[in-house]
């Protein structure tokens, strides 16, 4: 049988511009980009060819898929750009850069990071929970680098300062795979084989699932 076309044209990968302490998150983004090549789906990303980054915008053009940069003009010293990138947007301000990704995505995915791969991912949790987009948010929580965060989260709502997030805005995948079948088709991979995702299942339930 053959698969529908995904709705979702263009996946945003939120990440950082350094490789980490662990081996396992450069593959992480590498394999990434080559998923979403594979897919069809327009890479949109940071711009920079550094870190993760570079990597899933180096392997999603080396699998022959359309590869998006945005980034602000002072960051080009520290962070470089790619020689072959089908498109370079270079903007003034970081707010700009959050602007056109938003505008190129149809969903997000976020890899691990730093504070700006933080404040990218906040931007758009909270856009979602006071219903301004729907578009998929997909937490790729390789090598557990999200539970804190997660944990962060459980812990405003018991202190009385953050209402359950609503349905959907934001899951969490356990694997690449399960991320971009997340972000492209509401799936989740469960066993080698892909099944539709429960939208009413809270993050922290997500991934104390996969425990």
């Amino acid at each position: 049988m053959s698969k529908s076309p995904s709705p979702i044209r263009g996946v945003c990968v939120f990440c950082g511009a350094r490789d980490g302490a662990a081996p396992i998150y450069a593959e992480a983004a590498a394999a990434l980009g080559a998923a979403l090549a594979r897919e069809g789906i327009e890479l949109v990303y940071g711009g920079g060819s550094a870190g993760l980054m570079g990597r899933v915008a180096r392997a999603a053009g080396a699998g022959g898929g359309r590869v998006v940069g945005v980034i602000p003009k002072f960051l080009l010293p520290s962070e470089g750009t790619l020689a072959a990138i089908d498109e370079l947007i270079v903007v003034d301000t970081m707010h700009e850069r959050k602007r056109i990704m938003f505008e190129r995505a149809d969903a997000f995915i976020a890899l691990p990071g730093g504070v700006g791969t933080l404040d990218e991912l906040a931007e758009q949790i909270v856009w979602g929970q006071l219903g301004r987009h729907s578009k998929p948010i997909i937490l790729a929580d390789v090598n557990g680098f999200w539970r804190p965060l997660l944990t962060l989260l459980d812990n405003m709502r018991d202190q009385g300062f953050l209402h359950d997030l609503q349905p959907g805005v934001m899951q969490v995948a356990g694997s690449v795979e399960e991320a971009v079948a997340l972000a492209t088709r509401g799936e989740t991979v469960e066993g080698g084989r892909v099944a539709r995702s429960n939208a009413e299942t809270h993050p922290r339930d997500a991934l104390r699932s996969r425990r």
